[in-house]
């Protein structure tokens, strides 16, 4: 993958989708190494993490990952998950962030050389085709090593480049301990 020391870069992270693939893979990602390996690459200029949090719980247990990464140099975005009841009784929530993360990728253009979206939903093709045609270089980082791969084929294809998170995990990985970061609200389409 080609990243140059003079690369301005914005890492956009789906936080629900990012989750799956590291769950599906039995691994938990540091996200402090996964700063610093990204300001070796370049001149990270924004490091953004999308998830929807259940507010009407007493204590969401996404939040203690949520305040680290505010603290610790990623911009949060966050919204409340709305909860619903399918077809066949049972509770779902849903939270999806794809047009928050779409606007703001599209706002921050300009000051970016290099896009690295953390995800593998092929609602993003359109996305990476955009910035394509603004002239900048995009890595998709998701995973096909898991069972049922967990990137779609149009996004893989789309991307200047794929990075496998089993790979980025041997760099900035570590063992996954119990209940360390919970899962952050699916990301269920209607």
């Amino acid at each position: 993958m080609a990243f140059y020391a003079t690369d301005r870069i914005a890492l956009f992270i789906d936080g629900a989708n990012l989750y799956s693939a590291a769950k599906g893979l039995n691994i938990d990602l540091d996200f402090k190494k996964l700063l610093d390996e990204f300001q070796k690459r370049g001149v990270l200029i924004r490091a953004y993490y999308y998830t929807a949090i259940v507010e009407d719980q007493d204590y969401s247990p996404i939040r203690p990952l949520v305040d680290w990464l505010d603290y610790n140099g990623f911009t949060v975005v966050t919204k409340p998950a709305k909860e619903f009841t399918d077809a066949t009784g049972r509770r779902k929530i849903k939270g999806n962030m794809d047009i928050e993360l779409t606007v703001d990728a599209l706002d921050m253009a300009p000051y970016f050389d290099h896009f690295v979206l953390f995800s593998g939903d092929g609602d993003f093709t359109a996305l990476v085709a955009a910035l394509q045609r603004r002239g900048k270089r995009v890595t998709v980082v998701s995973t096909l090593t898991t069972p049922t791969p967990m990137i779609a084929d149009d996004l893989r294809r789309q991307a200047d480049f794929f990075m496998d998170v089993a790979d980025l995990a041997k760099i900035v990985g570590r063992a996954p301990a119990v209940d360390r970061h919970p899962a952050p609200v699916e990301d269920e389409k209607e």
